[in-house]
């Protein structure tokens, strides 16, 4: 048998379907994985295709051309640490592995510099698009040397999702940068997903809207400017009923969500780096709280919260959610693409944040259609320090902000958590004011820490003897 163009480790149903994805587009690919099972069900779909599933890694490397691309689907963590170690004795200089999980950036670091040692070339590759993108168009964010990315981009040009934009694959920068960017991306992810439930929860107990109610509000959000993959997924949820009770299925799910590492990494990097992203940070914090249930059964037995109800104009207060929510998924963009332009220079990346944008457009879990004028405010101006502050987005920010306002002063006033929202509301009025308290915080610094301060109205460093 002739050699494959391209090689899969780790044939769960991520790994299969980006097999079967690569020989679709015309690459004969070779498979692997330690579980039988999972090599005799890639084996059955592969039927017929230009696919060879191998019973060993020395046979695996084998059916392979040179340069070996190899990609790397497995949990990240010590799975990967241990599909290198036991691939390594079988690879040549110049062969190519692709760890295609959420691994932590600092971990891909580490390994690009082992395997470059060893003359083997090592990228980390963010790919996003679930079960369904990968089979049959992922967004793929690689990064590493770039002659190595040289060697794959055929193939992943012809694996990924299409817009009229192009393909949703593009050369991330050096080093980790693809799994950096995929880290930012999921944390976005994170942050709209949070409003989309608050959202839900807003209307549900603000205005008694039953869930298929909201889910038409979604769809019909989703036919303009808020159309996006998760608004789409979350109106076909809220529409489902359960075929045993009748109710909506979605009313029957424990309210407790899991969480990965992508999201919690991406808050304390943000720390790491100095960076603002409030809104992405606090959805990590609404997943841990959702997993206090039996405390919050409890604590809703003996905490009281407000007895106002809502009373104002139906329509104008879907107006001003509907205005919100568009500020606040700006707002989860603008700070993770904020956190991005600030980690490339910190891990000198080299990132391109209108390709980045370009890419997100299709295939991944954060496509929408705010994604377009992302891309051409950042390809007009690749240095802009937040989109807030584009030209086209500033405007928006100004109309909408009293939308944003209203929904966090009535979430508030009847006692509906509205973490994200309300988040967002401090910091894009944060970000707006030339003043803010932190000079008292320094003062305090200095009084008790002699930390010194600098003043508004000379130059150089001071410090008080505050007490006398």
């Amino acid at each position: 048998m002739s050699k494959s163009h391209f090689g899969v480790v780790g044939l769960g149903v991520m790994g299969q379907n980006l097999a079967l994805n690569a020989e679709r587009n015309g690459f004969a690919v070779a498979g692997y994985d330690l579980d039988a099972a999972k090599s005799r069900s890639m084996a059955e779909k592969a039927a017929g295709k230009n696919v060879q599933v191998t019973g060993s890694l020395a046979e695996f490397a084998d059916a392979l051309e040179s340069p070996r691309r190899i990609l790397i689907m497995v949990p990240a963590g010590p799975a990967v640490d241990a599909v290198i170690r036991d691939l390594r004795p079988h690879l040549k200089p110049e062969d190519i592995l692709i760890d295609g999980g959420n691994s932590y950036f600092e971990h891909t670091d580490r390994r690009s510099r082992e395997l470059a040692e060893a003359g083997l070339r090592f990228m980390g590759t963010g790919i996003s698009g679930g079960e369904e993108g990968a089979l049959w168009g992922p967004c793929l964010m690689p990064g590493g040397p770039k002659e190595a990315y040289r060697e794959i981009e055929p193939i992943f040009n012809k694996m990924a999702a299409k817009t009229e934009d192009g393909p949703c694959s593009a050369y991330m920068g050096t080093d980790s940068a693809g799994h950096f960017v995929k880290m930012v991306h999921n944390g976005i992810e994170y942050g709209i997903m949070q409003l989309l439930c608050e959202t839900y929860d807003i209307l549900r107990k603000v205005l008694g809207l039953t869930a298929g109610e909201i889910g038409e509000i979604y769809q019909r959000w989703n036919e303009g400017e808020l159309n996006s993959f998760l608004m789409e997924i979350s109106a076909v949820v809220l529409a489902k009923t359960d075929p045993e009770t009748g109710r909506p299925l979605v009313d029957l799910v424990l309210d407790t969500a899991g969480q990965k590492g992508t999201g919690k990494w991406t808050a304390q990097s943000s720390f790491d780096l100095g960076v603002a992203i409030p809104t992405l940070s606090v959805a990590v914090e609404g997943r841990i709280l959702s997993g206090y249930k039996a405390e919050r059964v409890a604590a809703a037995k003996v905490l009281k919260g407000p007895a106002a109800r809502f009373t104002g104009n139906r329509e104008t207060f879907l107006k001003n959610l509907w205005q919100g929510f568009y500020l606040a998924m700006l707002a989860s963009y603008a700070q993770g693409l904020g956190m991005l332009q600030e980690a490339s220079q910190e891990h000198d990346y080299g990132l391109n944040l209108a390709e980045i944008a370009r890419i997100w457009k299709g295939g991944c879990i954060i496509r929408s259609r705010l994604l377009d004028p992302i891309k051409k405010a950042y390809k007009k101006n690749p240095g802009l320090p937040n989109l807030l502050v584009d030209k086209y987005f500033s405007r928006l920010v100004n109309r909408y902000s009293r939308g944003l306002r209203q929904v966090v002063q009535v979430a508030a006033k009847t006692g509906v958590p509205a973490l994200a929202y309300s988040s967002t509301l401090g910091y894009i009025d944060s970000y707006r004011s030339e003043l803010l308290p932190a000079n008292l915080l320094q003062a305090q610094r200095d009084y008790f820490g002699a930390h010194t301060y600098q003043r508004l109205d000379r130059e150089g460093v001071f410090h008080t003897d505050w007490a006398h």
